[in-house]
């Protein structure tokens, strides 16, 4: 059983993501926030496979609420989500570098959602990957933006380097197999490779990485 924590200020936004989660035999709701504090509250008590994170929410905002889940030693196994509309799109940067799984768009369908929870509850990241790499190059990109290679880069070998990059552009471990023609497996062996070297916590954090070490192309 999966468990899902909603955390939302909006009171049907909970509801519709509440009954959403519920109808799933092998999804459950472990508790509910309105605001960024409860969340984080909920999270440490509750312990959950996921939390649904809202990024605008009163007290702390979902970006502070994450890093915080993100941060617990407690809650090394607890995934988030963040959801956010494309006029937030600024906030889905820092989510991430602060340890957010992936992101969803608010109006994602929802048979998407729950795909997408049954995704990083088993490990996987990066949700949405076409629009995350728009986002992510959009700000990462801008004119302050700085190259801050990460401390460990230079364990990576070449392969990994360019592994790293392509994880960047948000192709999967297949895509990465076909673009260097190696086997799935030897992709997937690398990606995991550089994601212990780097310490990062899942896919979605190499992309951060790939990013603010100039690994990906522009």
């Amino acid at each position: 059983m999966i468990r899902v924590v909603i955390a939302d200020d909006q009171d049907l936004v909970r509801l519709g993501l509440r009954t959403l989660v519920s109808s799933e035999d092998d999804l459950t709701v472990a508790g509910e926030a309105a605001d960024g504090l409860a969340a984080v509250d909920v999270a440490r008590r509750e312990r959950p496979d996921v939390v649904l994170m809202d990024v605008r929410m009163p007290g702390i905002d979902g970006i502070e609420a994450t890093r915080r889940i993100v941060a617990d030693p407690a809650l090394s196994d607890t995934r988030v989500v963040v959801l956010t509309t494309f006029e937030l799109d600024e906030y889905v940067f820092d989510a991430l570098r602060h340890g957010a799984s992936g992101f969803l768009i608010k109006d994602t369908k929802p048979a998407e959602l729950l795909r997408a929870i049954r995704l990083v509850a088993g490990g996987e990241a990066l949700l949405s990957p076409s629009v995350t790499r728009r986002v992510v190059r959009e700000f990462a990109t801008r004119p302050s933006r700085v190259a801050k290679p990460h401390p460990q880069l230079d364990t990576l070998t070449e392969r990994e380097r360019e592994i790293v990059g392509l994880v960047g552009e948000g192709l999967s471990n297949d895509e990465i197999a076909e673009r260097l023609v190696v086997s799935p497996a030897t992709a997937r062996t690398h990606v995991s490779r550089a994601m212990i070297k780097l310490s990062a916590r899942d896919r979605a954090q190499l992309v951060v990485f790939a990013y603010q070490s100039g690994l990906v192309d522009m």
